[in-house]
């Protein structure tokens, strides 16, 4: 059952049986209400029957068309708007209007506008929000009304059993623009839009959430239209005990949802998720989904090389967040395979480099979570380096002769022509993966990699890039973006209503997308595109669910996996009314 309005179901201006596709709408509601409501709306598409039965004749123009015209008109009204903002704003209206309407556009054009709903433009109406604030969406919970987290997440008007994702940022690590503040609340919109459109997660089975903890952007603080708590972040204890009231009451609350973590600051993100992965359904896309989408296709690439994984060097450059999440997965499958018998034996396989150079044992500058993967002075005392203190990527290139470079340092460029021939010459499939975001801050061009090592090169990237010409092949550029993992994990969850999100579910995630490509065709890409997203929201789902009932996590296994996955993936079509 669905609806806006919180409480008792038999006042609830409409209902819908949420888990199931293409179930009636029961609409109680009349007249203006039922046009003011974006999930019952569907302007000039309602029947003149509907029109009759619903108390809409004469509120909308006399003739009735379908939702493929709709489609088609609004495609055109998104086409002539003028800039990326303007077509963000452009589809957020829309939403606001009709919901059906929206994510049958958003599904029809899913590759072209995928960049403007999430990132990159999704960054620039962040940093907007507080300037185009039009109409609430979400929950604001705020670190000064602890008392009230409970009361507003009443008030979405969801009952225990209808929520399968919450999406909460504290808005402190946005896409590379740092803190926001209230503005955070996007990402989370943004983030649910993606699960509805990619795997059919119900648009009502969702609840974006910005936790507002204040903020350390003195930009936000000084304007005065800014509409988050005016003080700077609170961090430490407070922080903490609010984190915790907040995790316990969303488990109370709604005990069968998924909690995703997006865009926490670094020294938060892993802490937090350690913190909860064991006791509460919780998952960190920017750490795991990631983590996913890369390794999915690290197998890919390791499958052409012939190589086994647990046989690569690989360096990690700007190992933060997102570079040691990929690490933790990449160590988590090679102990896994059977191959590596040894933690020491597999950390050995890596060469993590930050802001200081490569990590090493007695740098008091690491993090905890940085701090295993740091080496020991040993394994450096021969190299001749410039400066031991600081061992550049240069050095540890020239010394260790990588298989696989990693790049997670939004330092555009990093990736010279000399690192690149370097690595190509004591290797003969180098894997090169310059993942960070937006296009330009990655660190080498896929044009340039594939010139520097005439073709040799396997490559990822994290920004959308154009295919390469080079000696007559077309070389298909894979872009790793978490798109391709967490709607389905996210269905995969719901489906068979994990209690827990395990490290083996994402390694399973993973290995179903690198089941989805054949890679052996010279030049083709390393991932699935972002036009087959269903499909592949489907397969990682289906994988999710049957790692979960292995690993003893699945409160409610599947019996007919194909039927019980596409039987929930809702589809934006109009669905049958009954008026009530």
């Amino acid at each position: 059952m669905h609806s806006h309005v919180a409480g008792d179901p038999s006042k609830r201006d409409f209902e819908q049986e949420s888990t199931r596709a293409g179930a009636p709408m029961r609409v109680r509601a009349r007249g203006r209400a039922v046009l003011s409501n974006p999930m019952t709306n569907r302007g000039t598409a309602f029947t003149l029957e509907q029109r009759r039965a619903l108390g809409l004749v004469g509120l909308t123009p006399t003739g009735v068309t379908t939702l493929e015209n709709q489609t088609k008109r609004t495609y055109e009204q998104f086409r002539r708007a003028s800039t990326p903002l303007a077509k963000y704003l452009h589809l957020a209206q829309l939403r606001d209007r009709n919901e059906v309407l929206f994510y049958r556009v958003l599904t029809d054009h899913l590759e072209e506008m995928l960049p403007i709903i999430y990132t990159p433009t999704i960054g620039e109406a962040i940093e907007r929000f507080s300037h185009e604030y039009n109409r609430p969406r979400g929950v604001f919970l705020s670190i000064d009304h602890p008392e009230m987290v409970e009361e507003s997440l009443l008030n979405y008007g969801l009952g225990p059993d209808e929520v399968d994702l919450i999406v909460v940022t504290d808005s402190e690590g946005i896409l590379g623009i740092g803190d926001q503040g209230i503005g955070g609340i996007q990402i989370a919109i943004g983030k649910l839009s993606v699960y509805t459109a990619a795997a059919g997660i119900h648009p009502r089975r969702v609840i974006p959430v910005v936790l507002d903890v204040g903020t350390d952007n003195l930009g936000l603080l000084s304007s005065d239209l800014y509409l988050g708590e005016r003080h700077a972040r609170v961090r430490g204890e407070r922080y903490d005990e609010f984190l915790e009231h907040f995790v316990t009451t969303v488990d109370r609350l709604f005990p069968t949802a998924m909690l995703h973590w997006e865009d926490f600051g670094a020294a938060n993100a892993h802490r937090l998720l350690t913190r909860y992965r064991d006791e509460y359904c919780t998952f960190n896309d920017d750490i795991q989904g990631t983590a996913a989408v890369v390794l999915a296709a690290l197998l890919a690439a390791v499958d052409i090389t012939g190589m086994d994984l647990c046989d690569h060097r690989i360096v990690i450059y700007g190992a933060g967040t997102a570079g040691l999440g990929i690490a933790g997965l990449v160590r988590d499958t090679m102990l896994r395979s059977g191959r590596a018998d040894r933690t020491e034996q597999v950390y050995d396989r890596f060469w993590p480099i930050g802001i200081n150079g490569l990590y090493l044992e007695d740098q008091p500058e690491l993090l905890d979570f940085q701090v295993p993967w740091a080496r020991s002075r040993e394994d450096v005392a021969d190299w001749d380096v410039a400066d031991p203190d600081r061992v550049t990527l240069q050095d540890v290139i020239r010394n260790v002769r990588p298989t696989i470079l990693l790049g997670t340092s939004t330092r555009g460029g990093a990736f010279t022509e000399e690192i690149v021939r370097e690595m190509a010459e004591h290797c003969e499939r180098p894997i090169i993966f310059p993942l960070s975001n937006p296009t330009s801050r990655a660190e080498a061009t896929p044009a340039n990699v594939i010139t520097w090592t005439d073709g040799k090169a396997l490559v990822a990237t994290g920004s959308p890039f154009d295919h390469v010409d080079h000696k007559g092949v077309r070389y298909h550029i894979a872009q790793s973006n978490n798109a391709l993992i967490f709607p389905g994990l996210g269905l995969g969850v719901a489906a068979c209503q994990a209690s827990r999100v395990t490290e083996a579910m994402i390694a399973a995630a993973a290995n179903a997308l690198a089941g989805l490509v054949n890679a052996w065709r010279p030049g083709a890409s390393l991932l699935p595109g972002m036009n087959d997203l269903r499909r592949v929201s489907a397969t990682v789902a289906l994988a999710v669910a049957a790692q979960a009932e292995k690993d003893g996590v699945a409160r409610r296994p599947l019996t007919n996996p194909i039927d019980e996955v596409y039987g929930r993936m809702w589809q934006p079509t109009y669905a049958p009314i009954e008026p009530i």
